[in-house]
């Protein structure tokens, strides 16, 4: 039995979550094209026979700005901790040089592989340059080319993590895929709902709420608030047939 944790590390829209949701099978984290979109740590507990592996999405490698940014940053430091294997996730048409200095500056004590993604809007050339360049470098044990959003093999894939995990008994038992209330994944929903349907409105910072999740034989029924920052305090058309939401205080 091999059993370890995996975590994901990247720059912003990178595809790190769209990653984690493709390998589960299940919508675990939140996906928008707009930038540090993932504020927390979210495992996905993959576990099947002769082996559970934990993924762990963390949000985008940034320079802290201020509170949120700093919390975000504690996240990621905190999944380099536990990490048995780290995926090194860089947009294939991103800047290979500034990728390489902010996997160099992790200072990774585990096995590391870089996976080139959305490798389906490159060509052959360009994704084989990226894979001697990656190999290269220091912290990179193997290297892998994927798309997360169009697809992979997901059994080769596996099969190349496995290879670096240690054997073990599992760290979670039952079939849950993660170790996340309903309500933390409630609240993502909406958020990501507010990224789609919004725009300069709405901060990045905003937050939201449940204060009350009830499931019911034909509905499940949420109340929840959402929380922006003050200068944005008041009522705020989202949407197309401009449904409003109003400040509570």
């Amino acid at each position: 039995m091999k059993s370890g944790f995996v975590n994901i590390f990247g720059r912003p829209n990178a595809g790190k979550s769209t990653l984690l949701n493709a390998l589960m099978g299940e919508k675990l984290a939140i996906v928008s094209p707009k930038v540090q979109t993932t504020r927390h740590r979210i495992k996905g507990i993959m576990t099947e026979a002769g082996y559970q592996v934990i993924f762990s999405d963390t949000p985008g490698i940034i320079e802290p700005k201020y509170k949120l940014h700093e919390k975000m940053m504690q996240a990621v430091k905190s999944a380099l901790e536990d990490a048995d294997l780290a995926l090194l996730l860089v947009d294939i048409k991103e800047n290979r040089d500034e990728a390489d200095a902010i996997f160099t500056a992790l200072r990774l004590k585990v096995p590391a592989i870089v996976l080139l993604n959305k490798v389906d809007t490159s060509d052959k050339a360009s994704t084989n340059d990226a894979a001697a360049f990656f190999s290269s470098r220091p912290y990179c044990k193997k290297v892998l080319a994927i798309s997360a959003l169009t697809g992979f093999n997901k059994q080769t894939f596996m099969q190349a993590i496995l290879e670096f995990l240690p054997e073990g008994e599992p760290f979670f038992e039952g079939d849950d895929i993660s170790d996340l209330h309903t309500r933390f994944f409630v609240s993502e929903m909406i958020r990501e709902k507010i990224y789609e349907l919004a725009s300069d409105e709405i901060p990045y910072h905003s937050a939201v709420l449940i204060r009350e999740y009830q499931e019911k034989q034909t509905l499940v029924k949420i109340v929840a608030d959402i929380i922006v920052h003050r200068e944005t305090q008041k009522a705020i058309l989202i949407g197309e047939k401009g449904s409003m939401i109003k400040k509570s205080g």
